[in-house]
């Protein structure tokens, strides 16, 4: 893991001049809470917990994680998922069209079809169209990819469930709250959306997220 990003600090500053909620939240979660965005800088890990993690429960996908950890005896990478059979993946909880997407994001490692490397250079809309064309990984996916392995400031998942909850609880409004007040937030936040993000989901949820 590394420290957080060197833009935190500043992203802080803007936020909390730009919205009276988001200066409250950020008081709030003082450190060390807001230095939990951090990356691993491995992409293959983060993609394989994504890919866990989808449709089911927090709870639920740390405990099938922790058994696939345990199935890769700590190894998480292409050359040791390539080497698992499906049956012993299944083995971990997984269905098999996460089975299928895992395995198939090995191979595309191994064969270099799929090349991390290249992301870095992409603009956060091309890398997330990049991403989303692996198997078992959508725009939610990716854009999580980017706010956590690479540690994109501008990320704002308006699929993500946690980040809808957050704003519909921090600024009065029902759940789902509107499109339009989403777009709102959207532009004020910009271009800090992932800090902003961050927070919301702090509010909401006393473990911080990790992929």
């Amino acid at each position: 893991m590394n420290k957080k990003p060197k833009y935190w600090n500043t992203a802080k500053k803007y936020l909390s001049s730009k919205d009276k909620v988001m200066s409250l939240l950020i008081n709030k979660y003082k450190s060390p809470s807001e230095a939990v965005l951090t990356s691993r800088k491995d992409i293959f890990f983060s993609l394989c917990k994504s890919i866990i993690g989808q449709q089911i429960s927090v709870a639920a996908a740390n405990s099938v994680f922790i058994k696939f950890k345990k199935k890769c005896k700590n190894k998480i990478n292409p050359r040791t998922i390539s080497k698992l059979s499906s049956i012993q993946l299944k083995s971990c909880g997984l269905s098999r069209q996460k089975v299928k997407g895992i395995k198939s994001l090995a191979k595309q490692m191994l064969n270099k079809s799929f090349n991390p490397k290249l992301i870095p250079k992409m603009s956060d809309e091309d890398a997330i169209i990049y991403l989303s064309q692996l198997r078992q990984i959508g725009r939610w996916s990716a854009e999580m990819i980017l706010l956590f392995t690479y540690n994109r400031s501008n990320i704002w998942p308006i699929q993500d469930i946690g980040l809808l909850r957050g704003i519909s609880k921090n600024y009065k409004k029902n759940y789902l709250p509107p499109d339009s007040y989403v777009k709102l937030l959207n532009k004020r936040f910009t271009p800090y959306c992932s800090v902003a993000t961050w927070y919301l989901w702090r509010s909401i949820d006393p473990e911080p997220i990790q992929y």
